[in-house]
């Protein structure tokens, strides 16, 4: 996780790409039916913004309308003038990716369909439970595995990925052999696991869940589109496998405590980012519990005291 540069670089195996994908609040078109719109609000956490897309022409549908800027809205309705949005889509109610929705709709009268709202249905673990999501969002349908929203022009498909969060979902383009993989697996970065909302184990079956697909490009909420999806999510599911190695290495050397573990793991890590690398380090140890590889007493939380079990070891 770092700030914008113009490299490609790799790390930990997974060949990230951090270039530029375009200006924020102009509305590009990137595929025969695909455009796309950056939202104003880069930062540590969401690279150069959030990415919204338009699918179709003339009737359309958009994907994640982006956080609650008015700017990023009237940027997206004035440059889609003329046409009609009938859609909106959500990959989940993070607000930098949901919180726009209310007001797209508002101006619309478009129907927003998608993730089901955010529900608390796990132990507080010290994470940031319900501040990140967007306590507005009000689909007017809910989408399950497989559903489809067909048109004219294109069909988009759900496929549940939870994970970076609960109800995290992608949308399949198969016109184009695309997916729009939100904030799942991004080109930038790899993506941030935040218990109690989000879970490893989750995230690390619908990583696994995408490798038999035969998708071409991905879309995702943040940066440009991952290229070479299939052995990008393999380099991801190593990478995340080398690292809870090295979080379960950490625990059996007799690092007890978060802290501890994230000075050995985490070097040189941007100051911005310690709390939720701390927290992914959680994710990755509630992994290891759930596992029965490291043992605590009582749920995984940020302030546990963690200890390898006896059948620590891969």
């Amino acid at each position: 996780m770092n700030g914008a540069t113009d490299t490609a670089t790799k790390e930990g195996g997974v060949p990230f790409d951090r270039s530029f994908p375009g200006t924020p609040g102009e509305l590009t078109r990137v595929s025969p039916l695909v455009r796309r719109l950056i939202a104003g609000n880069a930062g540590p956490m969401t690279f150069t913004g959030t990415c919204t897309y338009v699918i179709g022409t003339g009737e359309v549908a958009v994907i994640d309308p982006g956080p609650d800027i008015p700017a990023h809205i009237a940027a997206l309705l004035a440059a889609l003038r003329g046409e009609t949005i009938t859609t909106i889509l959500v990959t989940h109610t993070h607000k930098d990716h949901a919180a726009g929705a209310k007001a797209l709709k508002a101006a619309t009268g478009a129907k927003i369909i998608g993730c089901p709202p955010h529900e608390i249905s796990r132990q507080p673990s010290g994470g940031p439970s319900g501040v990140m999501n967007d306590p507005g969002y009000a689909p007017d349908a809910i989408l399950q595995e497989g559903d489809a929203i067909e048109t004219k022009n294109f069909t988009l498909i759900c496929i549940e990925t939870p994970g970076h969060a609960a109800n995290h979902q992608a949308f399949a383009l198969p016109q184009e052999n695309a997916l729009f993989s939100g904030d799942h697996v991004m080109a930038w970065s790899t993506s941030v696991v935040l218990p109690p909302d989000g879970a490893m184990r989750h995230y690390m079956a619908s990583l696994t869940k995408l490798l038999p697909r035969s998708d071409e490009i991905y879309w995702p909420g943040h940066g440009v589109p991952v290229k070479e999806p299939q052995s990008y999510v393999r380099a991801l599911i190593q990478h995340r496998r080398a690292r809870e190695k090295a979080i379960l290495s950490r625990v059996t050397a007799g690092d007890s405590t978060i802290r501890a573990i994230l000075a050995s793991v985490y070097k040189d890590l941007n100051p911005a980012l310690v709390h939720a690398a701390a927290l992914s380090v959680l994710a990755h140890l509630e992994h290891l519990v759930e596992q029965g590889f490291v043992e605590t007493d009582g749920p995984a939380c940020l302030g546990s005291v963690y200890r390898p079990a006896s059948k620590a070891g891969f």
